[in-house]
């Protein structure tokens, strides 16, 4: 588990045109990520590595719906 001793820097995609967006955020070497609706659940994290084997498979198309 992550140790936060402060809020962490949210950001959301460009793209959000409402309220209902996953947002990001970078501590440390770790990823959070949550739901906007329900921002004090618990944050999924992940760890550098993950995150940067999960960009790519979104830069090369592995998440697209046929």
């Amino acid at each position: 588990m992550i140790n936060l001793s402060h809020e962490p820097a949210w950001r959301k995609s460009s793209r959000c045109g409402n309220t209902t967006c996953v947002e990001v955020a970078k501590v440390g070497d770790e990823y959070l990520i949550r739901d906007s609706k329900n921002p004090d659940a618990a944050p999924l994290n992940f760890t550098a590595d993950e995150w940067i084997a999960f960009e790519a498979g979104v830069k090369a198309g592995e998440f697209r719906f046929q």
